[in-house]
């Protein structure tokens, strides 16, 4: 099997070290693996394949030889640093926002739209995990009936603000001194109606993510959404209840038989008897959970339900893989 030389950036990050155990999990033809942070991560080491890695200061000379670079150090590393990796020949695969909406960059969810990775020029994008898990369970229900509106409240866990955030946690958990509050406000026994920063109109950067970012994926710029982004003092794991109105009718069976049958979905709707999505049982898990399927009839063709999914794995790092894979592929 040909063999591919892989570079990680933000290799010490929690979606970084997340890349690297998932290209171990999915046996991803690695030759070189070169784990890239900043100079602050130096003389720290990660696992892979049985082996102990050092991590390397990421320079603009860091990819030589490579070609594929996975990103996962936020904006202002990936604008700097992406072209870089690029011009020395270099697949990018970015996890930040840095270029999601560029006309130029295909955004992609394999299960989506897998079609797109082929239109790259150099750069391919990561979406917002929020917006991946949605759209895994949509994507084949925008099929069948089409999709006119979306409204979507997340349940976003501290995980998917970084270390800083889980590190928040923990310590009003333990009743601890914070060293660095990554919330505006204390996590712990809260909720906080506040993702990313605030634009004039009230919505936040996030919440205008999963808006334009939706659109973009589904490749239908008709769609309406609307979305509220809360944090949660959950460990890993985003949950979203959804309320989707269609343009044609359906009925709940068929709901059901098309999500069961859905590439990267896993139904769980027998509330009943206690089954349902939950983000503790999505840890560690690469699929998309999705349950209490009812209809709303307080507008036509409406549906209700929830979604839960592991924001690190497919909402971030195996979302990432899975692009890889189907790139080298086309090889």
């Amino acid at each position: 099997m040909r063999l591919y030389n892989v570079a990680v950036v933000g290799a010490t990050g929690l979606v970084g070290r997340k890349m690297v155990q998932v290209l171990e999990e999915r046996k991803f033809p690695v030759g070189e693996l070169r784990l890239l942070a900043s100079e602050r991560s130096m003389g720290k080491e990660v696992g892979f394949n049985g082996s102990t890695l050092p991590v390397q200061r990421l320079t603009q000379s860091s990819f030589v030889d490579m070609e594929l670079a996975l990103f996962s150090a936020g904006t202002t590393i990936s604008k700097e640093f992406a072209p870089c990796a690029v011009k020395a020949g270099a697949l990018v695969i970015d996890n930040s926002s840095s270029f999601r909406m560029d006309e130029h960059v295909p955004l992609v969810v394999p299960e989506v739209n897998k079609r797109m990775i082929f239109h790259h020029k150099g750069i391919i994008a990561n979406p917002n995990c929020s917006t991946i898990q949605l759209v895994v369970a949509l994507k084949p229900l925008h099929d069948r009936w089409k999709i006119k509106r979306v409204v979507v409240a997340t349940y976003q866990s501290v995980t998917g603000a970084g270390q800083k955030g889980l590190d928040q946690l923990e310590h009003e958990l333990a009743k601890v001194p914070v060293k660095e509050m990554k919330f505006p406000h204390q996590i712990a026994y809260n909720v906080l109606p506040h993702v990313d920063v605030f634009f004039d109109d009230g919505n936040t950067k996030e919440e205008y993510k999963m808006i334009h970012e939706t659109r973009k994926i589904m490749g239908d710029d008709t769609i309406k959404v609307v979305a509220t982004c809360v944090r949660v003092p959950v460990y890993g794991g985003h949950s979203e209840a959804v309320n989707v109105e269609f343009e044609k009718p359906f009925r709940i069976a068929e709901v059901r038989d098309a999500l069961s049958h859905a590439p990267g979905v896993i139904l769980q709707d027998d509330p009943h008897h206690g089954i349902y999505p939950m983000p503790i049982h999505s840890w560690e898990k690469d699929q998309v959970f999705v349950g209490r399927l009812r209809v709303d009839e307080t507008v036509p063709h409406g549906l209700s339900l929830w979604i839960v999914s592991d924001n690190l794995r497919k909402g971030a790092a195996t979302n990432a893989v899975q692009i890889a894979e189907e790139w080298i592929r086309s090889h």
